[in-house]
């Protein structure tokens, strides 16, 4: 059976700056522990990476030191797109990547991600090795094996290079673009790789000062990058979330595409041009049922993980598949890199587009989204609440009402006392009845229960 663990969440370690554990305290303890972890007894060389919070100069200083403690030598790179570091940890032969962020969450939480050598998320005996080092008392290296840290120059324009080669150097020529960098770590290299791919860029949430990723922009508020599709007469806008590891477009008439619809243009393109893997994407439990269906009809099969997108890559690996992803915009396309990255999902777009001469309109019309109302009932104390009869026989009656055109989902969150209640359809009247009936009758088992 498998230890618990007790700091790593399922992408790493995050809360709020000056609560918990993420502290400067435990940050260079955790940096030392990894340093112990990933060098094995030999001088290791670790490369760190950063989002736009102003926390992140604590924490990287922070990690530098206990890194040093453990006799890592660092690789210090700055503001950057936290797929960048699992591209640069290989490019560098590093033992690990770590990135300082909390992806899209207000500027006053942060955390710590790790790559391994291979830029891929650590597997659970990784992780686990590092909390046992915390156990332990630190200790400092003799000062002959300290390590030293050294910032990486040339980091941004390796990127740029990589995130071109990964579309064949597509040609993006005569394309208007609006990109919103969500004040975040994509605001230096995502304008320069459209632009040098040829496209006209303007650019949105490129001003971070420390305290604004993600505030009224980026992925997670879609509104800015709308507004300024239409106002700048744009062919499309791309929204990118504050690590960069996420994006959701906007089509030139101002309609969001989210990760579903551009899941569904990934695998129809890649279809069509031979090289979808068995003939399946994964998706996750709130994947919308649209997209099933759309699929269906282009004889691709859907998979669906659970939420988060570690599930996910775990069945891309399982199948030996290629593309996954989730509504939120964490897209997976495992034919070019090894973990999500915002600007290779929309160059992959890009390309299919211009490979099947397409709008974003045109390209996503395949596939119809149903509607989808999801209530959140709250808990007084964790359970299982599909272990109550009376639960389980309302979704019973749901899933009966509804028939083949809709599905239920009664899905426990992982961070709030909360029991998600969701159910989908093709008619959105009956969904809201259904949603409201099944909330109701699940509020009243669980304060009976």
């Amino acid at each position: 059976m498998t230890k618990d663990k007790q700091y790593f969440g399922t992408d790493g370690i995050r809360g709020r700056v000056g609560d918990g554990v993420i502290t400067p305290e435990f940050i260079l303890k955790l940096g030392w522990a990894a340093g112990r972890v990933f060098s094995n007894g030999t001088k290791g060389k670790i490369l760190i990476g950063k989002d736009t919070r102003i926390s992140g100069y604590m924490f990287e200083s922070a990690l530098e030191a206990g890194l040093s403690a453990a006799g890592c030598d660092t690789l210090i790179v700055g503001p950057m797109p936290t797929p960048a570091i699992a591209y640069l940890t290989r490019a560098f032969h590093a033992d690990a990547g770590i990135v300082i962020s909390a992806s899209h969450n207000p500027f006053y939480d942060n955390g710590i991600k790790f790559f391994s050598e291979n830029g891929t998320k650590l597997p659970d005996e990784l992780e686990l090795a590092i909390e046992a080092e915390l156990e332990k008392t630190l200790t400092t290296a003799e000062s002959d094996r300290l390590g030293k840290a050294q910032r990486i120059d040339d980091a941004g324009g390796r990127y740029v290079e990589f995130c071109k080669s990964t579309s064949g150097y597509l040609d993006l020529e005569g394309m208007k673009i609006v990109l919103d960098c969500a004040h975040g770590a994509t605001y230096d290299v995502a304008p320069k790789v459209f632009r040098e791919l040829g496209a006209q860029v303007i650019s949105i949430g490129t001003r971070p000062d420390g305290l604004n990723i993600n505030e009224e922009v980026g992925s997670t508020h879609p509104a800015a990058l709308q507004r300024a599709v239409l106002e700048q007469k744009a062919d499309l806008g791309i929204a990118f979330d504050g690590d960069g590891d996420r994006v959701l477009m906007v089509d030139n008439e101002g309609e969001l595409v989210d990760g579903d619809e551009l899941l569904f243009i990934l695998a129809t393109h890649l279809k069509q041009q031979g090289l979808l893997n068995g003939d399946g994407i994964v998706g996750t439990l709130m994947t919308n049922l649209g997209l099933e269906v759309a699929l269906k009809k282009e004889g691709i099969d859907l998979v669906r993980a659970k939420v988060g997108d570690r599930y996910v890559m775990e069945q891309l690996n399982e199948r030996d598949w290629i593309l996954g992803g989730e509504s939120s915009g964490h897209l997976v396309c495992k034919h070019v890199t090894t973990t999500g990255d915002g600007i290779v999902s929309a160059l992959q777009v890009l390309s299919g587009l211009r490979s099947a001469d397409q709008t974003l309109a045109q390209a996503k019309s395949g596939m119809r989204k149903f509607p989808q109302v999801m209530i959140n009932v709250r808990m007084p104390v964790k359970m299982d609440v599909m272990s109550l009869a009376s639960v389980a026989d309302a979704v019973t009656e749901a899933e009966r009402v509804l028939g083949d055109a809709g599905r239920v989902l009664l899905r426990p969150s992982g961070t709030e006392p909360v029991v998600r209640v969701m159910v989908e359809g093709e008619d959105v009247g009956l969904v809201k009845r259904t949603c409201n009936e099944l909330a109701d009758q699940v509020e009243e088992a669980v304060s009976q229960a």
